[in-house]
Order: C-alpha cells, then sequence, then structure tokens
C-alpha cells in the first residue's frame, strides 16, 4: 500500500547549487548553432544571484562569418528557456559577451 506524501510545506527543500546552474547555462549555450568551441572548452558561464534568481554571465566564442546579433539572441533564448525549465530558477539577467569569431576550420585528412 502506498504511503501518503506530506503537504508539500512539510515536505523539505530543494536547493540547486550555482554549479549546476552553471553547468546547465553551458551546455545550453554549446547547443546553440553558429557557436564554437574555443579548443576543447564552449562557452563559460558565472551564476550569481539569491533564491530562486539567478544573474548569469556567458562568455562565448562564435562561428565567423555569421551574424552575431542572431546568433546571441538565440543563445540568451535558449539559455534562459533551459535554466528555467530544469532548475525552476528565473533568470533575472543574462550578459553575453562574444570574445571571439572562429573560422570554420576544414578537416586535415580527407
Amino acid at each position: 500500500m502506498p504511503r501518503e506524501l506530506a503537504e508539500p510545506d512539510e515536505r523539505g527543500t530543494l536547493t540547486i547549487g550555482h554549479a549546476v546552474v552553471r553547468k546547465v547555462a553551458q551546455h545550453a549555450a554549446g547547443q546553440v548553432p553558429g557557436t564554437a568551441h574555443d579548443g576543447k572548452k564552449g562557452a563559460k558561464a558565472k551564476v550569481g544571484g539569491l533564491d530562486n534568481d539567478v544573474d548569469l554571465a556567458l562568455d562565448l566564442a562564435l562561428r565567423y562569418p555569421g551574424a552575431v546579433r542572431a546568433v546571441v539572441g538565440d543563445v540568451r533564448r535558449k539559455v534562459t528557456e533551459e535554466v528555467e525549465l530544469i532548475t525552476g530558477y528565473h533568470v533575472r539577467t543574462l550578459a553575453v559577451t562574444v570574445s571571439a569569431l572562429l573560422p570554420e576550420v576544414a578537416p586535415r585528412v580527407r
């Protein structure tokens, strides 16, 4: 026989660490077409904020040539959507810095 759950207010709390929010943001940014990996690393994120409101700062590289504003807009939408969906936190601010434009690299071996 299944046990009945306590009322939501009596069940306890859930806290999602900033490290988890950072990983979600970095992964989401890397999924956007037009973003690039600078070496082996993709986007870098910093997370701040209190309670259920988070402030994000992303540093990422984009493919060249490309529409920088359009790709950054897509990154903002995707990161905000994923962080809010997965963590339940509200993204209060999202600052994006494009630190590099990387050309498409052709493979050396054909």
